[in-house]
């Protein structure tokens, strides 16, 4: 019993690391020397015993670097010390009776160094494996089993050499766990071809002022040019085009996204800094209830400016026979009333009815097209994350015949522009701009430059005089979008 009490430090830290998920290079050298450690004490030498000193004194001299006081390394690395210091003692006035093998510890050290160079060149293999495999979207579980095959096949061929059983075992497991791997990310691979980007994550790049190759709407502004005491604007995604081509037009050549005049923060990020005052401007369409309360809570008191119109509008796969859906189909749609698509005329189909999340211009919109209507639990799925593993979202949504989703006109035609989703007529009339303009489209909601009236900057009112003027609507419409005066 005595020969295997030095084990009991090498069992507690390897169980008590690999429970927590805790290993790093340093932890399993510390690991190694320890069961090194308790390997020599069994044997009898006392070279175990310095070596699970050196530990202790580690642990001690950590405690005390930290200077938070009466930490758990400096009392655990006590403990250690006092164990090591005890049995060392045993082991010095039992010297002469403990016979020890010279042959036979050399072999067992050797093999242990050989199994330290294993788990830190498994740790070298897993570090690859987390940032490749994870930057593929792996699933974490595969990630941490491929970890784990390298030293299942390394460490036992080092202590127990080749055995046929063992390696046939080994390469059925690693077999399965390949199969499984491809089986996995085919899928993935496949979702994610299937799976359309409607959240409102543009490229910024493409729509940058003062560049020759940007996609906005460049004019040759001669009424207005701001040198000075520049409004700080940003806006929401779908608008990113049409306030970037004016501070094309009104701003200093100099201006550059995120210069601190010229911002994007999105949806709600954008409200934020507007109600802490951050900004001055935002362009977008109206705030959530949350977030106008939020601006409240910092006493801002919002303004809104109306500067154009949108369309918000639903769309589905191309291959959906449906066309057509009234307001009110929508609502029981999104309230879960109508789960089927063969409800509205469509196939025998459960619909998948996909949402963005709170506090986007789209979600409050939708919010605001349901009125008094309960929207239903949003569809959800499980989405790994190297920093946070499993989390649960509100899914993106997917092309195919039963999904349907939501956004606004310009981001659909103008900016997504996917061949693969179709938007369809709202109670029998297209969200064309058109339609927009005579007051048709029945879900037509404004697009706003809102601003806060303790602003004492005059340059605001100043720009927001130009966005309504010919040249400033005219950026507007050429965009994509339907100014205020049609």
């Amino acid at each position: 019993m005595r020969k295997h009490i030095g084990y009991i430090p090498a069992v507690l830290f390897t169980t008590y690391y690999l429970t927590t998920g805790q290993l790093s290079l340093t932890v399993l050298f510390l690991l190694a020397i320890l069961w090194i450690a308790a390997f020599l004490m069994h044997k009898g030498l006392l070279g175990g015993i310095i070596l699970g000193a050196i530990i202790s004194i580690y642990m001690i001299y950590y405690g005390i670097y930290m200077e938070r006081g009466l930490t758990y390394e400096l009392i655990i690395g006590t403990i250690l010390l006092l164990f090591y210091t005890l049995y060392g003692i045993y082991l010095w006035k039992h010297r002469n009776t403990i016979q020890v093998e010279t042959s036979e510890v050399m072999s067992s050290l050797f093999k242990s160094v050989l199994t330290i160079f294993a788990l830190v060149f498994s740790s070298f293999i897993g570090i690859l494996c987390l940032l490749l495999m994870s930057s593929k979207g792996i699933h974490n579980i595969f990630i941490y089993i491929g970890i784990m095959i390298t030293p299942t096949l390394l460490i036992p061929l080092i202590w127990f050499g080749y055995n046929k059983k063992y390696m046939r075992v080994w390469l059925v497991a690693t077999l399965i766990y390949c199969v499984s791997l491809g089986i996995h990310y085919g899928l993935m691979e496949y979702d994610k071809s299937i799976t359309i980007n409607t959240a409102p994550n543009i490229n910024v790049h493409e729509y940058l002022p003062f560049k020759d190759d940007s996609k906005i709407v460049k004019y040759d502004n001669a009424t207005l040019t701001l040198t000075e005491d520049l409004p700080i604007i940003d806006g929401a995604a779908a608008l990113f085009p049409v306030y970037s081509a004016y501070v094309n037009a009104v701003y200093p050549s100099t201006t550059t996204l995120y210069d601190g005049t010229f911002e994007y923060n999105n949806t709600p990020e954008g409200y934020k800094s507007l109600a802490l005052k951050l900004t001055d401007i935002f362009i977008g369409v109206y705030p959530s209830e949350e977030q106008k309360a939020y601006a409240q809570e910092n006493n801002t008191t919002f303004k809104y400016t109306p500067i154009g119109n949108e369309a918000f509008v639903f769309f589905v796969h191309k291959d959906n026979p449906i066309t057509s859906l009234t307001s009110q189909q929508i609502k029981d749609i999104y309230s879960g009333k109508i789960t089927n698509w063969k409800e509205v005329g469509g196939r025998n189909e459960e619909i998948a009815a996909f949402q963005r999340n709170e506090g986007s211009g789209s979600q409050s919109m939708l919010q605001r097209f349901m009125g008094d209507t309960p929207i239903m639990e949003a569809p959800t799925e499980l989405v790994n994350t190297m920093m946070s593993g499993i989390i649960e979202q509100v899914s993106n949504y997917r092309s195919k015949s039963n999904s349907i989703g939501f956004s606004f006109r310009y981001y659909v035609e103008g900016i997504i522009q996917n061949p693969d989703i179709k938007m369809i007529a709202i109670d029998g009339i297209q969200p064309t701009a058109e339609n927009i303009k005579n007051g048709k489209y029945p879900i037509v909601t404004s697009i706003y430059a809102v601003t806060y009236e303790e602003n004492t900057n005059e340059n605001v009112d100043l720009l927001l005089e130009w966005i309504l003027s010919e040249e400033g609507q005219y950026i507007l419409e050429e965009t994509g979008y339907v100014g205020i005066g049609e």
